[in-house]
């Protein structure tokens, strides 16, 4: 699990895009974290029609920061690129929940995994 002191070093580093960046609690980071570490990763960067951190709150269970993401992303070490220009499979995979047991923050607030959500989302699930 990525440390406290790992995430306070990559929000040093994060070329953040907007001018003002809250970020609501480490285990946000660490989420989205896992979140990307359970896609497929391309050779380009994804032009996503969808909101990324919208998708990462549902599967996480708690609301995410933008800057969350942007963090997340700066600690995967095969995650490149800008938000939400990454260089993930536009066949996302919906991460396993195995992902989400040793983070307190996860789960903590009312966002729902619905069926619906997952067969709009997913192509693929994580085993």
């Amino acid at each position: 699990m990525l440390t406290t002191e790992q995430i306070s070093e990559a929000k040093k580093r994060v070329r953040y895009q907007q001018p003002t960046n809250v970020h609501e609690h480490d285990d946000c980071i660490r989420i989205a974290f896992e979140w990307f570490d359970a896609q497929t990763t391309t050779k380009r960067l994804a032009k996503p029609t969808y909101l990324l951190k919208n998708i990462i709150e549902m599967w996480g269970g708690r609301y995410i920061a933008r800057s969350d993401v942007e963090v997340a992303a700066e600690l995967h070490p095969q995650i490149k690129g800008r938000y939400p220009h990454f260089n993930i499979s536009s066949r996302l995979t919906l991460p396993s929940d195995r992902r989400l047991a040793d983070i307190p923050e996860a789960r903590t607030q009312g966002y729902q995994l619905t069926v619906a959500h997952v067969t709009e989302t997913y192509s693929r699930i994580e085993e």
